[in-house]
């Protein structure tokens, strides 16, 4: 049994290349292209891959409708970004699990994130488990951005890695990429703020998944956010360990989160007809 395998692009003449080429060994390669200006479908078709294209809106809608939408020829899909590579031992960990009957229907993994030729191991990121092998007709996502899973069925884990290269494209695109999901960000916290109380119990629950949503929904109604999540990453997770890099890995990420707080500031205004 072999395994589909679901790219979402959006001008990725840089990163695809090589995200192509790690994961070769599959003959049912979806590229869904959110109209590319670049050079990404050629190098997509160029490598036989099959492209579908759909206008991006958000994370979990667009990854809904790949899901809904797209015929896969396996049963199961891996989802990558452009900007990841799956090295050889996580693709043999993939395919034995998928010829396994344990009846688990969507595996979480971990990724090693490189900055400045590093892997930034501790800054409060590692290890992060993310669904990426799945049934498709088993999963739905929620949230703008940085979607939540739900699956439906048991889950696995698989303990390799795959890895990420997320500043590939520079800081310019890096940046870029932030200023926008920082929006995304900002909405999503009032939308958590509006719902009331936060319950701590998450924090304390053995899935690591859960504790990490539960972590953020605290970090919504916490003050001093961008300077609480720099001193979380840079000394309570060590992050000083991961040398110059970690430190200006976290720096970007509580810039990040700075942007989401004026951004929350700036909807608020103008919710009550105040000038930004």
């Amino acid at each position: 049994m072999s395994i589909s395998v679901l790219i979402l692009t959006l001008n990725e003449e840089q990163n695809l290349p090589r995200c192509l080429n790690s994961v070769g060994w599959s003959d049912d390669i979806v590229i869904l292209d959110s109209f590319s200006t670049d050079r990404t479908l050629e190098i997509a078709k160029a490598a036989g891959a099959r492209v579908v294209q759909r206008k991006f809106d958000n994370w979990a809608m667009h990854q809904n409708w790949a899901l809904t939408n797209i015929s896969f020829k396996h049963p199961w899909v891996y989802y990558s970004d452009a900007d990841e590579v799956v090295p050889a031992n996580f693709r043999d960990e993939m395919l034995a699990a998928v010829r396994s009957e344990s009846g688990v229907v969507a595996y979480r993994t971990r990724y090693k994130n490189y900055f400045m030729g590093r892997w930034i191991r501790h800054c409060g990121i590692y290890p992060v488990w993310i669904l990426r092998l799945f049934k498709p007709d088993k999963v739905r996502w929620e949230r703008q951005v940085n979607p939540v899973a739900v699956v439906d069925g048991k889950e696995g884990r698989l303990q390799e890695h795959f890895e990420h290269f997320s500043f590939n494209n520079g800081l310019d695109a890096w940046f870029a990429k932030h200023n926008r999901y920082s929006w995304q960000e900002a909405e999503e916290s009032l939308k958590s703020l509006g719902k009331g109380g936060f319950t701590f119990g998450g924090l304390w629950s053995h899935e690591p998944a859960t504790r990490r949503r539960a972590l953020k929904e605290l970090s919504f109604r916490l003050p001093f956010r961008p300077l609480l999540r720099f001193l979380y990453m840079y000394i309570i997770r060590l992050g000083f360990l991961d040398g110059l890099p970690g430190y200006y890995y976290c720096r970007l990420l509580a810039i990040y989160e700075f942007m989401i707080v004026i951004k929350m500031r700036e909807i608020r205004r103008r919710q009550q007809g105040l000038p930004i």
